[in-house]
């Protein structure tokens, strides 16, 4: 009998393990949206490097390279231009401000201002006719203030509202505004209508003409328009320290890109001042002038071309198998990417980028398909991650964590 109950009692043991486990208590692998969140993620992980801007193959390695801790230590003004708040960490605000006004002056020196001098030069000259240097140095001055004020206005837009610089300057509409300029600058300097500087001249006996003071404000506004096209990284940095700063000390966030137009306008008043005369007129002035006026057509077209593709419909980056691609708009797949770089102790590259930015499409179509770099990169959990709206909220987020102030930008993160 008792043999019976035991071969009964391990039959019925059988046909229980045997019953099979319903859907329900099945266990299930963790689907990718259970993750930790990407700001957790990011929270455990340290920023090694962050980079702005269109990189060469030979500037990007080395950024890699800075990345890796074995790279020289940026110092001075391109640890500056790299990476502000850490510039003021390591030597101070006042030394940021000095270089800051130093950037600025350098301004005056870029691509898009250099074909304008003359033109400038014709309008606060005026003042030093008839031995009035005074008039001559308020001229400059003016036309310093209009330089000072479009930057001190547009801390004010990026830093009040958390627009970003480096987005505007990547539009379509921003090229195309830059190449009307020009195209209208240009067709002055070939005589297609006529700009008649010689009156912004005093001519001396009793018909004196002056210099408008509108019209060297206005000038000075251009110039600075101009030149931030140019020099957008630097304008980004001083931008971007003036947002971290504004939240410790306002008027001095406020204060730091007005600065940026100050240094640029520190030569005009002098430049006003210390024209006695302008060069006379003549057939090797209309040579100088037909040149620039070449020089101007090829910016009006680059900038042209620029604004016409930035219209033209494009997709988004999409993966080709070596990097992942990220939608801004809604982050799907990030916090995963990251969590399984931790998981797997690799190093991660986001490359923050559009399909309207023209220095992301100069990096893909030339940094990107480097041999060398491909090769580096391949130790790299390499994220490409796409801010088609900067001001969609979910990618807005992402872009304020990591101090995104312009396209591209990128960012290498590490344990």
């Amino acid at each position: 009998m008792k043999k019976i109950l035991f071969v009964f009692l391990l039959s019925l043991a059988s046909i229980t393990y045997a019953v099979p486990v319903s859907p329900e208590s099945a266990p299930h692998p963790i689907p990718a949206d259970a993750a930790p969140s990407w700001e957790t993620q990011v929270d455990q992980m340290d920023v090694k490097a962050v980079g702005v801007g269109y990189l060469g193959t030979d500037d990007f390695l080395t950024f890699l390279d800075e990345a890796e801790g074995s790279g020289s230590e940026k110092t001075g003004f391109s640890l500056f231009v790299a990476d502000p708040v850490a510039f003021v960490g390591q030597s101070g605000i006042a030394f940021a401000i000095l270089f800051i006004l130093i950037g600025g002056l350098a301004l005056n020196l870029t691509p898009c201002v250099l074909p304008m001098i003359p033109i400038n030069l014709a309008i606060i000259g005026a003042g030093a006719q008839a031995g009035s240097k005074r008039r001559g140095f308020a001229l400059g001055a003016v036309y310093g203030l209009g330089m000072a004020l479009v930057y001190g206005l547009l801390g004010l837009a990026v830093v009040l509202s958390g627009s970003r610089f480096g987005t505007i300057q990547s539009s379509p509409w921003f090229s195309l505004s830059i190449a009307v300029i020009f195209a209208v600058l240009a067709l002055a300097m070939f005589d297609v209508f006529h700009i008649d500087f010689s009156s912004f001249q005093s001519t001396g006996g009793t018909s004196k003409k002056t210099g408008r003071f509108g019209l060297a404000f206005s000038m000075g506004a251009v110039a600075a328009l101009l030149a931030g096209a140019c020099v957008a990284p630097v304008v980004i940095a001083v931008l971007l320290l003036a947002t971290n700063l504004y939240g410790l000390h306002p008027a001095a966030g406020l204060s730091l890109p007005f600065l940026l137009g100050l240094g640029m306008a520190l030569p005009w008043p002098f430049a006003g001042a210390g024209l006695s005369f302008l060069p006379k007129p003549g057939a090797w002035m209309v040579r100088v002038k037909y040149a620039l006026g070449a020089l101007i057509v090829l910016f009006a077209l680059y900038y042209a071309q620029l604004g016409i593709r930035g219209f033209s419909s494009k997709a988004p980056a999409q993966s080709d198998g070596s990097h992942l691609v990220i939608d801004g708009a809604t982050n799907d797949g990030f916090a995963k990417a990251l969590a399984d770089a931790r998981a797997d102790g690799v190093p991660v590259l986001i490359d923050f980028g559009a399909s309207w930015c023209k220095n992301c499409e100069v990096m893909e179509a030339t940094t990107f398909k480097n041999k060398t770099v491909i090769e580096r990169l391949a130790g790299y959990r390499f994220i490409r991650y796409n801010a088609e709206n900067p001001n969609a909220p979910k990618t807005k987020a992402v872009l304020e964590t990591f101090s995104v102030q312009g396209l591209p930008t990128y960012v290498v993160l590490g344990e």
